[in-house]
């Protein structure tokens, strides 16, 4: 199962629209997106994609009401954790929240194959050794809205635990002359 793995849109729906539409074309079931989204209606740029979203939210909250609220909608498919959540997606187990320095606390337990988190504005894939021995990917997406940052998005393969960071495709006009270095890959 391929992922999308998004943060701090920030309102940016433009930004949001085309990294969710470019991750489904590539093969994307679902989407984590690591908090700071901001307004909930940014989610309607993403919406009629009809991927499943599970999002937290961050430093920047919002509105949570109508963000919960349009989680429990039955037409679409938000899945709204408030602060962190624990998601199962193609039998691995997976936690999100803003938060670097809890993403690497929770990857130190070494009960999640991967925990995704946001806030930094620059994307991050790391491999943690944790408590049990093992190994858990922490991955922070950077700024799918581009704030401050490039603009970018990770897509992964769950199966295979193979994640890479990618530049949000926009049109030039629209990118603020942002640009991304080469694509990278989870480290070996």
């Amino acid at each position: 199962m391929h992922i999308c793995i998004i943060s701090d849109s920030h309102d940016h729906r433009e930004h949001l629209a085309a990294a969710v539409a470019e991750a489904k074309q590539l093969g994307a079931q679902a989407v984590l997106h690591c908090g700071d989204l901001v307004a909930p209606s940014t989610l309607h740029a993403i919406i009629p994609l009809e991927l499943p979203v599970y999002i937290v939210h961050g430093n920047n909250t919002g509105d949570l009401f109508h963000l919960s609220k349009l989680a429990h909608k039955p037409e679409n498919r938000v899945h709204y954790y408030g602060q962190d959540g624990s998601v199962a997606l193609a039998g691995r187990r997976i936690f999100i929240v803003h938060y670097p320095h809890y993403a690497k606390a929770m990857a130190l337990t070494g009960d999640y194959d991967l925990v995704c988190n946001g806030h930094e504005h620059r994307a991050v894939i790391e491999r943690i050794i944790n408590i049990k021995g093992g190994e858990t990917l922490r991955i922070d997406p950077g700024t799918v809205g581009g704030v401050s940052a490039p603009a970018t998005y990770v897509l992964g393969d769950l199966e295979k635990m193979e994640f890479e960071i990618r530049p949000v495709p926009l049109p030039a006009e629209t990118s603020d002359n942002q640009t991304v270095g080469k694509r990278r890959r989870a480290p070996p």
